[in-house]
């Protein structure tokens, strides 16, 4: 008998949904089917691809209601479930542009050999197994699986338990483009079905927590199957003396809150210079305080529910531990409940170090914890010190001042005088720093040239060598 799990609404609290739990022997056939089938869809060519893949574009946006609705249940947010479909329709627009480009090759002489041509083939792993997080589950799910697709992949998702809803209605959309369901396909589950998923596929790309990252890396491992990994952060921002303070807590404020901090690039730690320090803390305060819960319409406020209970524990722990150790809530500070869901207001503290788990571990809330510090070498040794480097930020008086400090930060992508552009921009390759990831950027051409192996040929026109090369002796004289 097939396994089920109940699944939580994150506005009401109630348990209103139930997913299967797959297995191996769940698993394993869709893999060979789609194996079956990979190799058709490689061989009908880019352009073959492209077509398909538009048309899934045109058949989401003609299903964006459906889908944005099951993505509403699933998160509690309303505007930005829309904006998960919108976002998807575009990427999947940019990578057939940026396809073509990135998958032409080139023959080229060898320096070594002038009569020996190279000729580079590309080709895509066969099967990538997608597991996503709950925090975007729509976007995070086709980050890696709309490049794959068009590498020429086949591939299975394997969405989060927590917010499954969402793969229902898209799942159909698949289904009305006929060769694109041919290669592509979800599978529901916990845990146990990611493990499951790692056994039967070549290549995992994996978004989620450092503790299941770790453990993801080790199974790819032992499976000797190459992991991409985009794992969480405790994204710094440094405000440098002389920084425009208006622009720079009105962009951390939006860094920090959007998607009530539920994402891996949220800024979580604020260092902001001595001389600046109040007068940024009462700006920040302030817009805090004017920023409205999504409550009780979904369609009104900004701030959304928090949308798994167990992130709501570990909130609230940050916050109980950081005023235990002296800290100072400026405004907010509190995990609420409201009609069961999960609530916290835009959250500032002060008084702040790094004995605090507020500083060191990542919080994934709207709560921004802001510290003093004397000189630009203290800020970028403390933005630097921490087991994660994922993004980050640096306002500065001028653009050089922020690049310079910008430069000497430990994480993939910095933002000048703004905040949060990862979530904006994709063109730009980055790499995820310590603990926050493993493997080739998915942002910028490596998103998708990750999923193509390189063959190079060998082509001799010229005369071969004689085994008498090899002799002892030979080419001394």
């Amino acid at each position: 008998m097939t396994e089920t799990i109940k699944v939580r609404n994150p506005r009401s609290g109630q348990d209103d949904y139930e997913l299967c739990v797959a297995g191996a022997a769940d698993i394993e056939p869709i893999a060979r089917e789609l194996r079956g089938r990979q190799r058709a869809w490689q061989q009908a060519g880019l352009g073959h691809r492209i077509e398909v893949m538009q048309r899934f574009r045109e058949t989401l946006l003609s299903s964006s209601a459906d889908i944005a609705a099951a993505l509403s249940t699933d998160t509690g947010r309303r505007a930005l479930a829309m904006g998960e479909v919108m976002g998807l329709t575009a990427s999947i627009e940019r990578w057939c542009g940026d396809a073509p480009d990135l998958m032409q090759t080139a023959d080229r002489q060898s320096q070594a050999l002038p009569h020996v041509t190279m000729r580079e083939q590309f080709e895509p792993y066969p099967l990538l197994g997608v597991i996503s997080p709950w925090n975007f589950p729509l976007l995070l799910s086709f980050i890696d699986a709309v490049p794959a697709l068009l590498a020429g992949s086949a591939v299975i998702i394997k969405p989060s338990e927590v917010t499954p809803r969402f793969a229902g209605p898209v799942a159909a959309a698949i289904e009305r483009v006929p060769e694109l369901h041919e290669v592509l396909r979800f599978v529901s589950g916990d845990g146990r079905s990611g493990a499951a998923l790692i056994d039967q596929v070549d290549v995992i790309a994996f978004t989620g927590s450092v503790a299941t990252g770790r453990k993801v890396a080790e199974a790819c491992a032992r499976a000797f199957i190459p992991a991409f990994l985009e794992l969480g952060g405790k994204d710094p921002v440094v405000v440098l003396p002389g920084s425009d303070l208006e622009r720079a807590s009105t962009a951390i404020l939006r860094a920090s809150v959007a998607a009530t901090g539920q994402a891996c690039q949220s800024l979580e730690r604020v260092y902001v210079h001595e001389s600046d320090h109040d007068r940024f803390v009462e700006l920040l305060a302030a817009k805090a305080r004017g920023t409205p819960l999504s409550y009780p319409d979904p369609g009104e406020g900004i701030v959304g529910p928090l949308i798994f209970a167990r992130q709501a524990d570990i909130i609230a722990d940050h916050l109980d531990d950081a005023v235990l150790k002296g800290a100072r809530i400026e405004t907010g500070g509190k995990v609420e409940q409201k009609d069961g869901g999960y609530w916290i207001e835009p959250t500032v503290l002060t008084n702040v170090d790094h004995t605090m788990k507020i500083m060191t571990e990542e919080t994934f809330g709207p709560v921004m914890p802001v510290m003093a510090y004397r000189d630009e070498a203290e800020a970028v040794t403390l933005a630097n010190d921490s087991d994660y480097g994922l993004s980050g930020a640096v306002f500065g008086p001028t653009e050089a001042d922020a690049l310079r400090v910008a430069e000497q930060i430990d994480a993939g992508g910095i933002s000048i005088n703004d905040a949060g552009m990862t979530t904006m921009v994709f063109e730009a390759t980055k790499n995820s720093f310590k603990q926050s990831g493993l493997g080739a950027s998915r942002m910028g051409p490596t998103g998708l040239t990750r999923f193509l192996r390189h063959k190079a040929l060998y082509i001799n026109r010229g005369d071969t060598v004689p085994i008498e090369f090899m002799a002892e002796g030979a080419g001394k004289e």
